[in-house]
């Protein structure tokens, strides 16, 4: 950028706009609430500033030359542009405005919390798009800072500075079997025992966007790690899988709760050491005080905070708030 470039004023160009609107020196200085000596300074600045004289003088007004003909109007299109912007960076219309929203869902996330959240969008903000770009758990920060996503939903946790993450619920993993499957030996009601895991053959989703290795801890932990003789990519697979064979599937609650709403699944509590989490939304210091943005903060959080854990305002950066494996009592 040339420093005759840097060295333009913003009211010197507002001038020059009110000039061309109006054709005369003494109505752009009505219009901008200046005299009309103030106006002819600013014109013999931007004169000496072009190295043009830019309007000449006639009977019938001011006309632009040649060069003020191709420059005016740029000028006047960029002030518009930065009055829209302006004026639309303080509010925002759901009903009305179009917008269009990157998230960073894994493949779970988008099962369980894009079909509810696209309904309310399609209810409540008809224009807006939605793209989930399923980035990896450990280039969330990244990509979050360099804009490439505005919202990020999951089993997350960041100590990147600019970061800042709100929670919306504490979960725990459970186990789904086919409805008639049995555990060997005797147990409480809906819960397994160690050994009864132990005997189990064991099927485990970790695809690269969600997996949470709290979950093969408690395997290694259990000794368990070889009981795993299905190991999937995608929770979508695990329904199926369960309710076709023997096998054991460790998923999230919620994703269970959505199973047994379809399926003829039945539901277990593992043993103590099953692990638990935060589920999180992650969004970037700079996109904190944007009204679209915070809209669909609320939005989320009406949509899928639960049992009073999320709270009343957005949390500060993530490192205070970061999903670890929380202790197996609540």
């Amino acid at each position: 950028m040339g420093a005759g470039f840097r060295q333009l004023d913003l009211n010197l160009l507002r001038v020059l706009a009110a000039i061309h609107a109006t054709g005369s020196v003494t109505a752009a200085g009505r219009q901008l609430a200046l005299s009309q000596p103030a106006v002819s300074h600013a014109l013999a600045r931007r004169r000496e500033h072009f190295g043009d004289v830019l309007y000449v003088r006639s009977p019938s007004g001011l006309h632009p030359t040649r060069l003020a003909g191709r420059i005016v109007p740029a000028v006047v299109a960029y002030l518009r542009a930065l009055e829209t912007a302006r004026a639309e960076a303080g509010t925002f219309d759901p009903a009305t405005d179009a917008v269009h929203w990157r998230l960073s869902m894994s493949d779970l996330g988008e099962m369980l919390f894009l079909p509810p959240l696209a309904a309310a969008l399609r209810r409540e903000a008809p224009h807006a798009r939605v793209d989930n770009a399923g980035v990896p758990s450990q280039s969330v920060a990244s990509a979050l800072e360099s804009r490439d996503v505005d919202l990020a939903i999951g089993i997350l946790e960041s100590g990147h500075r600019g970061i800042e993450a709100e929670i919306l619920f504490h979960e725990r993993y459970v186990a789904v079997t086919a409805r008639g499957w049995k555990p060997r030996g005797s147990g409480a009601a809906g819960a397994l025992t160690e050994r009864q895991l132990a005997a189990a053959s064991l099927a485990v989703a970790a695809p690269t966007a969600t997996y949470h290795e709290s979950v093969q801890r408690m395997l290694d932990t259990m000794g368990l790690a070889e009981r795993t003789v299905v190991h999937a990519r995608h929770y979508a697979a695990l329904p199926e899988l369960v309710t076709r064979t023997d096998l054991l599937a460790i998923v999230p609650q919620m994703h269970a709760r959505a199973i047994a709403a379809r399926w003829p699944v039945r539901v277990w509590k593992l043993p103590g050491v099953a692990p638990q989490y935060d589920v999180q939304m992650l969004w970037h210091a700079t996109a904190a005080r944007e009204p679209s943005h915070a809209w669909l903060r609320a939005l989320v959080r009406r949509l899928f905070a639960r049992d009073g854990e999320a709270p009343a305002s957005d949390r500060g950066p993530a490192e205070s708030v970061g999903a670890r494996p929380r202790p197996s009592q609540r």
